[in-house]
């Protein structure tokens, strides 16, 4: 039996998690994967019940657990929180990226068939754009030092040989397994860091042979992903450039409801990787408790959760080909539908991607 800690979290969390479990679950079951699903509280509203966003009971639930699934935390409520270390993110999503040294985000975005007027490029551009980014989680400026004084500030943005190599190596995997092209995206023109990013890249990619690179100033890079997303195939970058340019990536599919994302890190279990999987995009604390959400960048990153965590590759590819039958049938939620379009329910959604699979 494999165990899971399912970890909602705040505003529209709760919701796409319970019309996206049923989903996995029947996923799980038609390749005799045994999964339990035991869930906790994580973010605000574990704030509001513990006083902690990250409370003991939910770190013993994840570390005796084989994956987390999450669902999303803050709002404008816990912006106000008068401890920062106390704030969802900071205070639940980071530590857990650290504890479990999760070094690697996988993001995906892809252009449904179908979808292809909900992006503000042209169809012609982006039709066919199937990209991953592989983003540096637990280095950079995110996890530097830093500080705030009354007239300054800074963040410090630190990167070693090992960090970058184990990163480096896992993009290179990727692309083994995709089109074989994998490009660095860095700003060594300014940044000592990307030096070194560039130095570790020029010892490990002559371990790939077949992998096609190259490598692009970051800058021109968020121009050339825009202009023309299908020259790229597997991207990989730090931390602070990736979490731009996943945003990009998802804003030029037509909808950040879309973009899944698996941060993965060391530690095996006995059925895979250690994971925790989540979708790309917010709380939304604006849309929460009206049933419009959209559910499939949840349902999406439950089938990387299957891919990476439990080795079921068939499962996941069953997963996302019921999301690509139900949308070229034509369902879309709001966020896909527009303002004029007609919009289906966050649970009638995963309930249409349930009946497909």
């Amino acid at each position: 039996m494999a165990k899971v800690a399912v970890l909602p979290g705040d505003g529209i969390g709760p919701e796409i998690i319970a019309a996206s479990l049923p989903v996995i679950e029947a996923a799980a079951r038609k390749a005799s994967l045994k999964l339990e699903f035991t869930q906790a509280l994580v973010g605000g509203a574990a704030y509001d019940a513990t006083g902690h966003p990250l409370p003991p009971a939910t770190l013993k639930l994840c570390d005796a657990s084989d994956a987390i699934y999450f669902g999303s935390v803050g709002g404008p409520k816990y912006d106000k929180i008068p401890d920062p270390n106390r704030r969802p993110e900071r205070g639940a999503l980071l530590p857990l990226r650290k504890r479990y040294t999760l070094y690697a985000n996988v993001r995906p975005a892809v252009v449904y068939p179908g979808l292809e007027k909900r992006s503000a490029i042209k169809e012609a551009i982006i039709t066919g754009m199937d990209l991953l980014v592989v983003r540096e989680l637990v280095g950079g400026a995110y996890f530097g030092k830093k500080e705030l004084k009354k007239d300054s500030a800074y963040d410090v943005i630190s990167y070693d040989r090992k960090q970058i190599e184990r990163v480096l190596h896992f993009a290179f995997d990727a692309a083994m397994g995709r089109k074989k092209h994998l490009t660095l995206v860095h700003k060594a023109n300014v940044l000592l860091t990307s030096v070194l990013w560039k130095q570790v890249w020029d010892s490990v990619r002559v371990k790939y042979p077949k992998v096609k690179v190259d490598d692009c100033y970051v800058d021109a890079f968020t121009m050339y992903l825009i202009s023309r997303p299908k020259d790229y195939d597997v991207v990989v970058t730090e931390n602070m450039m990736g979490d731009i340019i996943t945003d990009e990536a998802a804003q030029v599919t037509g909808s950040i409801g879309l973009i899944p994302s698996a941060s993965l890190g060391p530690r095996k279990t006995r059925h895979g990787v250690f994971g925790l999987f989540e979708p790309s995009h917010g709380s939304a604390p604006d849309i929460a408790g009206k049933g419009i959400a959209n559910p499939l960048a949840t349902i999406l990153s439950g089938a990387l959760m299957l891919r990476y965590s439990f080795k079921a590759e068939k499962a996941a590819a069953r997963v996302e080909a019921a999301v690509r039958k139900v949308l070229a049938a034509g369902l879309r939620t709001r966020d896909l539908a527009g303002a004029k379009g007609k919009a289906v329910s966050t649970q009638a959604m995963a309930q249409a991607v349930l009946k497909a699979l």
